[in-house]
Formats: C-alpha cells, structure tokens, sequence
C-alpha cells in the first residue's frame, strides 16, 4: 500500500512558539535526521540536523506531513 503525504507551505510561527530568546515546537517536527516533540526548547545557535533554526523565524518552510510528523524539507526566500 502506497504511503500519501501532504507537501504544504507553513509559517515558522505555525510550527514554533516563541518566547524571548527560547524556541519551542508547537507540534513534533522532524529536520535532517532529527526529531523535536513540545516541550523541547532551544535558543539561538542550537542547531537540529545541522541547522539553527532560529535564522528561520518568521518564514515559510516547505513541509511534508507524515504520520502527524511535520517533515521540514526547505525553507522558502
């Protein structure tokens, strides 16, 4: 049985809170290999498969639903 996964385009601020210099996930988001569920928090140069996802805040990320998991596949300009 082939696997259907929805590819849409979501706001930074859809997935992650925000609070002063800390960044939480609102829903569990997978990133290069890694997996963050609520209640993981984070700063600034803290980086998740490579990436610190903080120079992302406020932008649009390309994402794949797969099995509830929020799968980050790019970040849009």
């Amino acid at each position: 049985m082939d696997c259907q996964y929805i590819t849409m385009r979501i706001n930074f601020n859809e997935l992650f809170t925000v609070a002063g210099n800390m960044v939480s996930p609102k829903v569990t988001v997978h990133i290069n290999g890694v997996t963050m569920s609520p209640g993981v928090s984070f700063s600034s140069s803290v980086l998740f498969g490579g990436v610190d996802l903080t120079k992302f805040i406020g932008r649009d990320f390309e994402i794949e639903v797969q099995n509830g998991v929020r799968v980050i596949k790019g970040v849009y300009n």
